[in-house]
């Protein structure tokens, strides 16, 4: 480490999981069985009691109904992931590297991108049906735009003195891309990819809900549709557990990433 080079504390996260962090479910949880135990009767079709939920969430992940759902969900949103973020990357470079390029696009960049995924169901079932081919098709592209714009962010901020380097050395567009440009946009690129990954999780169980007849959002929208609001909020709760150990898996991805890099 050089001797001028700030050192940054490592954030609560990065420190590792606190036990304090639970206070503030376990009181929202016991105030909710409170007031359950009160005023929700026991036969009700539209809310059911925490400690219900509980019992429903342990017997569906016993038999295996939740690990199957989440499973899809999970394998639909990072193979869309995969897709809609590799577009992103590569077009979020060349637009980066080419403002002739940024111009031309620039129209057409901000016209698709406020589509919000549910208006492009309807058009998706026309082209694809039910199924995962649907599915995918509405996380790539939902996903493929903050990569895009950011990553296209992180390659406009290059310092201007290392891309006339590379003008000097002659060097192609390629390994300009590839030795100069990407490695300092690398750590906006990943915070890219972790805002997608988020947004791919969130329109997977939307478009299960919606259209799809597979995963967690599926079984939610089942669960409701048959008066077991129990089981819908089973469903409910794994998804944010889920989503929250999604989201923590990718920052400590990063932080290994990126602790490994400072290190060399």
């Amino acid at each position: 480490m050089r001797a001028n080079q700030p050192v940054i504390a490592p954030s609560r996260m990065s420190q590792g999981f606190d036990p304090r962090n639970l206070v503030l479910p376990v009181v929202v949880f016991a105030i909710a069985e409170v007031l359950a135990l009160a005023y929700v009767p026991a036969d009700s079709f539209s809310l059911a009691a925490p400690h219900d939920v509980a019992v429903e969430l342990v017997r569906h992940l016993a038999d295996g109904t939740l690990m199957l759902a989440t499973a899809q969900t999970l394998g639909a949103a990072l193979s869309g992931l995969g897709l809609g973020g590799g577009l992103g990357l590569v077009f979020g470079v060349v637009l980066g590297l080419s403002p002739a390029a940024d111009r031309l696009m620039s129209v057409t960049v901000e016209t698709l991108r406020p589509i919000p995924p549910a208006a492009l169901i309807p058009l998706s079932l026309l082209v694809y049906g039910f199924g995962l081919r649907m599915e995918l098709a509405i996380i790539a592209f939902t996903t493929m735009w903050p990569v895009l714009v950011l990553t296209r962010a992180a390659i406009r901020e290059t310092e201007p003195g290392l891309i006339e380097v590379a003008r000097v050395l002659r060097l192609s567009a390629w390994r300009t891309a590839t030795r100069i440009v990407l490695p300092g946009a690398v750590p906006r690129i990943f915070v890219a990819f972790r805002l997608a990954a988020a947004i791919s999780l969130v329109v997977a169980v939307t478009v299960e809900v919606v259209a799809n007849p597979r995963g967690l959002g599926y079984g939610m929208m089942l669960a409701a549709q048959s008066l077991h609001p129990a089981i819908s909020f089973a469903f409910l709760v794994w998804i944010a557990i889920v989503g929250w150990c999604f989201n923590w898996s990718l920052v400590w991805l990063e932080r290994q990433f990126f602790a490994r890099r400072g290190a060399e």
